[in-house]
């Protein structure tokens, strides 16, 4: 395959097609980019070389024409010398050259098209990379997310959480229990806060009964 049908395909591809269908959709894209980039290097190298033909063809031009102009003046000196004989030969060798310079001028119209031609091609091929760099990307970091789901989902099917919560629970019943007997202290001491004030009201009516003996025994005296 010739490097500007190749080029044409990898353009005109579907990447996203493509990697609908590939069974390692992360090593299919390292593949079509490998070959972008190695067509791209390829482009790169036909450019370098036409622009060099361009040049080389650009000094032969010149040559002609200056080989033109020599004849052209070597043609009228010879009629100003009258050797028609002499005009005539530098008059067909002018010629010459200017057919000479006819073809090398189309040539290099050719070659100018064909280097802007490459010109264009290689920026579409750097698009055409950056945008399946993007697809990698993104295939990378779905793949990333999908593996740490994958793990999150395994980690939740291995028991381990019910496992936790169970632990969790029997923690929680502690401190109810903790918390219960906390609460009975406070019940007992307020049971015995209780005892204690009627034990209170008690005293204080056996100090009346005898506070009122002792003040009727001294009105009697």
């Amino acid at each position: 395959m010739g490097i500007f049908s190749r080029f044409t395909d990898i353009v005109n591809s579907n990447i996203s097609s493509l990697l609908d269908k590939a069974e390692d959709p992360e090593k299919m894209i390292r593949l079509i980019i490998q070959e972008m980039e190695d067509t791209l290097v390829e482009v790169r190298t036909h450019s370098a070389k036409a622009l060099a033909d361009d040049k080389e063809l650009t000094r032969r031009i010149q040559f002609v024409e200056e080989q033109v102009e020599e004849w052209k003046s070597k043609a009228a000196l010879a009629i100003q010398k009258e050797r028609e004989d002499l005009a005539r030969a530098a008059l067909i060798e002018k010629q010459k050259m200017e057919d000479n310079l006819k073809d090398l001028r189309n040539e290099k119209t050719l070659l100018t098209e064909s280097v802007e031609k490459l010109a264009g091609e290689i920026g579409k091929l750097e698009i055409k990379i950056i945008e399946t760099r993007a697809k990698q990307k993104s295939i990378v970091m779905r793949k990333q997310a999908a593996g740490h789901r994958r793990d999150i989902k395994k980690q939740l099917h291995t028991g381990k959480t019910e496992e936790a919560l169970s632990k969790f629970e029997q923690y929680e019943r502690k401190i109810d229990e903790l918390e219960a007997e906390a609460d009975s202290y406070d019940l007992g001491a307020k049971g015995k806060d209780l005892n204690q004030e009627f034990a209170d009201l008690q005293a204080d009516d056996e100090i009346e009964k005898e506070l009122e003996k002792l003040k009727k025994s001294l009105q009697d005296k």
